[in-house]
């Protein structure tokens, strides 16, 4: 039988396209701010299709290099991109007398609560696969730039049965929602998971979204800091290309070190 030979696979059309125009930006051939050839031109100038050029368009939005603006056409960004335009603050706030806060957002309408089963990521932090939980899910948005994103809290029914007063109003604020956790005698810690995905069909109707511009998805994770149980899950979806998510670091201290004579005494 004879040897399989190894056939080099060239990158599809839209991406040769994005990578010489990303090739003449970091050049200096458009410079930041300028607008870059209408999508008739660059069919011209490139040989190909009307899709491919608004393909490449795409992944050069998703490289940080351009950006669309309506009535304007593709504006270069400064080599490198800059951040996005919103910012979405994930701090966490509680005053001397306990009472909690959070960062408050537009919401474009009432939450929408419903009953479900865990599964994915939040069933795996949460320990709970298969279990059932309250689903509040909120749209929000940013009246100055128009990005959208979506938020989801997660309180498994057991939680639930150990608080029952979360389960009579679910859908009431999150800092609400730590207090009656705190009032029941729990001690809380939070932990928040980063990650990234490629937009479903439906999160890219429900965002807004023009293209397969990458998610940001975020799990916060409310446990027991006494024993380590965790309570509540907050997942969050945001457009990496539109929302930036900012978070304060508060330096946690080291483990006091055991004096080494005090073990041969």
């Amino acid at each position: 039988m004879a040897a399989r030979e190894h056939i080099e696979r060239r990158p599809a059309m839209f991406m040769q396209v994005a990578q010489r125009v990303a090739d003449d930006i970091r050049q200096g051939r458009y410079q930041a701010g300028e607008v870059l050839p209408s999508e008739n031109q660059m069919v011209d100038m490139y040989g190909v299709g009307k899709h491919t050029v608004r393909a490449a368009i795409a992944e050069l939005r998703r490289m940080g290099l351009a950006e669309s603006q309506q009535g304007k056409g593709t504006i270069v960004l400064a080599t490198g991109g800059v951040l996005p335009a919103t910012e979405v603050d994930r701090s966490i706030h509680r005053s001397t007398k306990g009472s909690w806060s959070l960062p408050e957002t537009a919401q474009t309408e009432a939450p929408a609560v419903s009953r479900t089963t865990l599964d994915g990521p939040p069933a795996v932090l949460l320990d709970q696969p298969d279990q059932d939980a309250i689903s509040v899910d909120r749209m929000h948005y940013d009246p100055k730039t128009g990005a959208r994103w979506c938020s989801r809290v997660l309180i498994p029914l057991a939680t639930a049965a150990d608080v029952p007063t979360l389960a009579e109003q679910p859908d009431a604020e999150v800092s609400d929602l730590y207090r009656q956790l705190s009032e029941a005698g729990l001690s809380l810690s939070f932990t928040e998971h980063v990650t990234a995905r490629t937009p479903y069909p439906d999160e890219r109707t429900a965002l807004g979204l023009s293209d397969a511009s990458p998610l940001l998805i975020t799990y916060r994770m409310t446990a027991d800091a006494d024993q380590g149980r965790p309570l509540l899950c907050e997942e969050l979806k945001a457009p990496a290309a539109t929302v930036q998510l900012t978070f304060p670091v508060t330096p946690t201290k080291a483990a006091a070190k055991r004096d080494p004579r005090r073990r041969s005494e």
